[in-house]
Order: structure tokens, then C-alpha cells, then sequence
């Protein structure tokens, strides 16, 4: 698996396809997976790379909360579509930003004049001012909907633009497809990420019922802690 070199044309170009009925690298929402690739490309693909520049401008704006993502970074090789190595040279390693610096806060066991008491409480200092500004874990939760219409003269299409015109603090809208329930009913399948703290799933059920001209009834296919 790979996407051959993702820094030249042609490794951009297997990008490209690949994402063509995909909107991200794994799964339904944005993860490491996609965190990966990203940070491999040497900057945005061509305009005429249409869906891996629009992957790249919707992943580019995960960026303040990468590291919140789910999953873990896997080798490149483990990403892309089957029987194409992955050739990607040059990628810089990940950066833990959360790991500390190496500070001893103990010392050794000899008397320390006043100069090196001052450096250690100064360090010490930093260390705590450091400590206190890394930002909140934000509990968040990716949730997959079923959204049955009324019956088969339903127009699929509108019905999911309602759904998505749906607009709350903590909520992002991700991948969705039409899957057949039977008479030629179709139902929308669209799945979603939530801050767990300002969206719950009862809210969006009432929100999407409320568009009772096209939706029948929604279910909550699949739910999963990020």
C-alpha cells in the first residue's frame, strides 16, 4: 500500500484517485490516518487535483486540533490503495508536542550556593508555567445517523441539504451516502463528529426531525468516543 513519492506529481495524481469517492484516508471523519498524509505533501495539490486539494483544504483545518484526532500515525506505507509502494522521502518525523523538558527538579545531594538555587527555581518556574497553559482535553464523540425519509418519491438530495444546514457550536458534518431499505426507499447515512459537552444526540435527533416534510425518523446508527 502507499501513494508512491507524495512529493512529486504522480504520487499527488494516485492521491487524487484515490480520494475520488472518498472524503477522507480512513474511515468517516478525520483521524491520524489523515494527519499522516498531510503532513508528508510538500504544500496544497494542483486545482486540477480536485478532490485531493479539497481533502487538503478540509484536513488544513484541523490543524489547531490535530493532536486531538482519534487513531494512531501509521508508516505511509500502510495508508493508500493496494499494489502501490509508498516512496515518500524526506518526511519530517512527528514532533511530540506535549512531551517536557528535561528538568531536574532534585539536584544532588551537596550544598548548592545561592546562584544554582536561583536557576533551579527559576527552571522550576517555567516548567510549571508550561505545565498550566497546555489547553483542556475536549471529549468528543464521532456518530454515524440514519435518516429515513417518508417513502421513495422523497428527494434524497434535499433531504440532506437540510440535514446539513444544521449549524451548532461543536458540531461537524462528515461523509454520508444514500443505502437501500427495501420498495425503492432509500435512506441517508451521514456521519458526524461532536464536542460531548454542547451536542448530544437527542438534539440533533429533534433538530432533524423537524424537517417532517422529508424526514420520517432518525436512528443512531453508530456511536464512538473519540
Amino acid at each position: 500500500m502507499g501513494f508512491g513519492d507524495l512529493k512529486t506529481p504522480a504520487g499527488l495524481k494516485v492521491l487524487n484517485d484515490f480520494l475520488a469517492d472518498k472524503s477522507y484516508i480512513e474511515g468517516y471523519v478525520p483521524s491520524q490516518a489523515d494527519i499522516a498524509v498531510f503532513d508528508a505533501l510538500s504544500g496544497a495539490p494542483q486545482a486540477d487535483l480536485c478532490h485531493a486539494l479539497r481533502w487538503y483544504n478540509h484536513i488544513k483545518s484541523y490543524q489547531k486540533e490535530k493532536a486531538s484526532l482519534p487513531g494512531v500515525k501509521k508508516p505511509l506505507g500502510q495508508y493508500g490503495p493496494a499494489g502501490v509502494e509508498d516512496t515518500t522521502s524526506g518526511a519530517p518525523p512527528a514532533k511530540d508536542e506535549e512531551e517536557d523538558d528535561d528538568i531536574d527538579l532534585f539536584g544532588s545531594d551537596e550544598e548548592e550556593d545561592e546562584e544554582t538555587k536561583r536557576i533551579k527555581e527559576e527552571r522550576l518556574a517555567a516548567y510549571n508555567a508550561k505545565k498550566s497553559k497546555k489547553p483542556a482535553l475536549i471529549a468528543k464523540s464521532s456518530i454515524l445517523l440514519d435518516v429515513k425519509p417518508w417513502d421513495d418519491e422523497t428527494d434524497m438530495a434535499k433531504l440532506e441539504e437540510c440535514v446539513r444546514t444544521i449549524e451548532l457550536d461543536g458540531l461537524v458534518w462528515g461523509q454520508s451516502k444514500l443505502v437501500p431499505v427495501g420498495y425503492g426507499i432509500k435512506k441517508l447515512q451521514i456521519a458526524c463528529v461532536v464536542e460531548d459537552d454542547k451536542v448530544g444526540t437527542d438534539q440533533l435527533e429533534e433538530l432533524i426531525t423537524a424537517f417532517e416534510d422529508h424526514v420520517q425518523s432518525v436512528d443512531v446508527a453508530a456511536f464512538n468516543k473519540i
